[in-house]
Order: C-alpha cells, then structure tokens, then sequence
C-alpha cells in the first residue's frame, strides 16, 4: 500500500478493500490491516483480482474518486469513476496541447531529457561498479555525448530537430550496450537494436521488457484520466499509444534497459529460454516469460527515492508518479512537467 500525490496504490493481490463510514478500510485474509479518510484521495489504483466492495465503488463514483484496475502484471483492466471526475476538462486539454506544436515540444523536451540522462547514467554506474571489466574510456566518451545531446535538446526548435538528437544520443548509447552484458557473453551479445521482429537473445528480452513497461503507462494514464493514445513526441497514429510511448521514453534505460542486463548478468535467464524461427527471429519460450514476469514483478516491488518527490516509492509505481505529475501540469498546477531523473 502506499499514499502518493492523493491517489492509494494497492500493489498487492492480498488487499481487499472496503468502505466503513468515511473511510477505506484494507483488509487481508479477513482482518484490517489499515484504514483511512475517503475525502483525502482524488483517485485509488488497485492491482490484482482481490477486490473492492460495492458500497466503496459506489463512494468513489459520488465523489469523483476514480478507482482504476490493474492486472499484477500492470495491465489495465477498467476504472470506475463518477460523473463528476474531471477526466473530460483534462483530456480537451490534452488534445489542444497535442494540437500545439510549440507546447508539444516543450513537453517532448522533457521526455527526451529524462530518457538520455538515465541512458547517460547507466554507463556511469557501469564504469563504477566495473571498472576492470569495461573499457572505461570510451564508455566515459560516450556519457559525455549523452551530455552533449541533453544539453542541445534544449535548443532544439521543433519535434524533428528533438528526434534528431535523440537518434543521435541513442547511437551513442547502444554502441557500447554490449559492453554491460558482463556474463554469458557466447549466448548474449548485442550489435544493434533490432525489432520487428528481434534477430537476436538481447534484442527479444529488450522487445520484451519494453512492452511491459508499454503496459504499465497506458495503465498510469489511464488511471489518471489522460488519453494514452494522444501524445506529444509521438504524433498521432491509429491504434498506436501515443503518450505512453513518450512516457515510457524516459524509463527505458533506468527500468527496462538495467532490467534486461540484470536478468542476463545474474544468469536468471540462458539460451535454452529462446527460439529462433526460420524468418531469423528470435522469441521467448512461455515458461521463460513467466520467468520474465516474475522477476519483473520483483523488480517492480524494489524502492527507490524519487528525485522530484523526494520520497521512497517502488520502481513500479514510477510511472504512475509520473503520470500524474504530468496530468497536474497539463491542468496547470506545476509549472512544467519534471522528467524522471534517475541517479544511482
């Protein structure tokens, strides 16, 4: 359980939840573990298939509290929420933004900050925690044009000059990606990102990674009342989320990118958990994704200080944090939106 910005996350499969008066109350194997005040939340966030008592949804619904459903795996499966919620007012603005090339700029600036800074980062905490297994040097060279690149983000004057640089900063970062995997390195080398299908072990665990992570930000816009389809970097698309790909941008390499490395690097996954097709691409066998997915689970129970918030919260709930603040900035609360950057 855990109280963030107004909104209660159950991030459990154990809590049932129920209404006492004005009150939630949390309930596990029958007992309450917890309770609190209805009137202090705007929105509860519940994972898993416990539950939550008619009288409760129905308190929520009067009061504008919305209540959003999520698999334990991140994926949304419903809200509830009353007429009165604000989800409508939010969304118009979230479209004239879209419609605004200046302000989706703005925006797109800040997704693409957070998303080279945490590339940037990871090499860092990799020429640290390895110094004598890398080569320093030019994992050092290419942090400092990840530098370079955040810093010329913030010239840039339209969404084609932001996409340049972050090409070019992507390069950067993928050139040398290979020297992190530490282990197995017979079995798992990387070359170039691939998809589309992946062509190789490391490419298909990133596909894989990064489509959960996909799921959980449609999930945390959605929880909040944003349009996971309308974005701002990523221009609009049939069927294409396009604001949860931009929210997602600047996670992949704290979240995804080091959950990958992690799974390689700790040899919780080997060549036997892969399959390559006769087209040449490579795919995850089903018992290896429930491997996957419990260790993404995990990954996702570990905390962690959020450096906006300066608060500790887990990896899992980062991108509905996110979320939210960028929901608050686009009703005007906060004066921009502040990218998730991590430092370890």
């Amino acid at each position: 359980m855990r109280k963030l910005l107004n909104t209660l996350y159950i991030t459990t499969n154990d809590k049932y939840l129920s209404l006492d008066g004005e009150n939630v109350v949390v309930s596990q194997d029958g007992k309450e573990v917890a309770r609190y005040p209805l009137h202090r939340f705007e929105a509860i966030v519940t994972c898993g298939y416990s539950g939550v008592s008619p009288a409760l949804m129905g308190a929520c619904a009067k009061r504008g509290i919305s209540i959003s459903f999520l698999s334990m795996s991140g994926k949304f499966l419903a809200r509830v929420c009353g007429e009165t919620c604000g989800n409508v007012v939010l969304r118009k603005t979230q479209y004239r933004y879209s419609d605004d090339t200046e302000i989706s700029n703005h925006i797109a600036k800040s997704f693409l900050t957070g998303k080279l800074y945490n590339a940037k980062w990871v090499l860092e905490r990799a020429t640290r925690d390895h110094p004598m297994r890398l080569n320093v040097e030019e994992l050092k060279q290419k942090s400092a044009q990840l530098s370079k690149c955040i810093n010329n983000i913030q010239c840039a004057e339209n969404l084609e000059q932001l996409r340049g640089i972050e090409g070019e900063g992507a390069k950067a970062y993928f050139c040398v990606f290979d020297q992190l995997i530490l282990n197995q390195k017979e079995d798992f080398s990387f070359d170039t990102r691939n998809r589309r299908p992946p062509l190789d072990n490391v490419n298909a665990l990133l596909s894989f990674s990064y489509s959960l992570l996909l799921s959980t930000c449609i999930s945390a816009l959605e929880s909040v009342g944003l349009d996971p389809y309308v974005g701002f970097l990523h221009r609009d698309r049939p069927g294409r989320a396009s604001l949860a790909l931009d929210l997602m941008e600047e996670l992949r390499p704290a979240l995804a990118d080091k959950f990958v490395l992690s799974l390689i690097n700790r040899k919780e996954i080997n060549k036997d958990c892969f399959i390559q097709k006769e087209n040449g691409a490579v795919e995850i066998t089903d018992n290896a994704k429930k491997k996957i997915l419990t260790c993404w689970q995990n990954k996702k129970s570990e905390e962690i200080k959020h450096p906006y918030l300066d608060i500790k919260i887990e990896w899992g709930v980062v991108p509905y944090a996110q979320a939210l603040l960028l929901a608050r900035y686009i009703r005007g609360d906060i004066d921009g939106y502040p990218p998730f950057l991590w430092k370890s």
